[in-house]
């Protein structure tokens, strides 16, 4: 079987999600448009976007939610309807567990966050995670023909781009970051980017008119190990295709212009 046949089998079953956000699609459903076996498909499906086919999903209907909250006036109820919820409930502690606020503050910040926090984590042996102290240094490259802007670079447990990142920077373009008292643990480097001016489009998902603007790059999965010195890391930007989940977290409001601390 060929990396293109496998890839045209995941897009179909991606395009199928999108177009029915608000139905109940089970795992059975998605290796039936793929035309695979369930095991099979849940396989190949990670091995092409990195997760799984349900958190691939729950990604899809977050991002939608999104978007409705800051292009429709449609009420908190109506949107968990639209993207798949029977729970208004489970739906606002789901969007705020992956974007950081309440579908409600997400709506009246204009799909933006004053501040980005970062995970916490204790420094105790006992904890899952110590804090390691070691500091993470890489350089974020763009390829020649794509224009510069502010690129978000956070370290995450899974590869989806979401909730509170363990460590994070903003910077005002392309080039070296350092990310500080990075914990103990096997994390993935996400980067985002879009071209100054256009922060607005920042959290686009693939297949949007827009989506081709936005850059992105990832590196993992990263083990960091106490009193062992990591390794420079370096991620080269690319455009974002339909197999990246989409940025789900609340990015740090950036049209004024002005480059804010990244953590609240």
């Amino acid at each position: 079987m060929t990396s293109a046949t496998i890839e045209h089998a995941v897009h179909r079953v991606i395009s199928n999600m999108r177009a029915n956000l608000g139905q109940d699609l089970t795992i059975d459903d998605m290796a039936r448009t793929a035309m695979f076996s369930k095991f099979h498909f849940t396989r190949i499906f990670r091995d092409v976007t990195g997760t799984s086919p349900g958190r691939f999903l729950s990604a899809l209907r977050i991002q939608e939610a999104k978007r409705l909250l800051v292009q429709t006036q449609f009420s908190v109820a109506d949107i968990s309807s639209l993207v798949g919820y029977s729970s208004v409930g489970t739906f606002s502690s789901r969007f705020k567990a992956c974007v950081g606020v309440s579908p409600s503050v997400y709506r009246e910040l204009e799909g933006f966050a004053t501040g980005i926090d970062q995970e916490p984590w204790p420094d105790s042996p006992t904890s899952p995670a110590g804090v390691s102290g070691i500091t993470l240094w890489g350089h974020v490259t763009l390829p020649e023909g794509r224009a510069p802007g502010p690129c978000y670079v956070g370290l995450f447990p899974t590869q989806v781009p979401q909730g509170r990142p363990v460590r994070c920077s903003v910077l005002e373009g392309p080039g070296p970051f350092e990310l500080r008292n990075v914990p103990v643990g096997t994390w993935y480097l996400l980067v985002h980017s879009v071209p100054y001016g256009q922060e607005h489009l920042v959290s686009g998902a693939a297949g949007d008119e827009d989506s081709d603007t936005v850059s992105v790059g990832r590196h993992g999965p990263l083990t960091v190990r106490a009193e062992t010195v990591p390794l420079p890391v370096s991620v080269a930007l690319r455009p974002l295709e339909v197999f990246d989940p989409p940025v789900l977290m609340a990015l740090l409001d950036l049209r004024t212009g002005t480059l804010a601390s990244a953590t609240g």
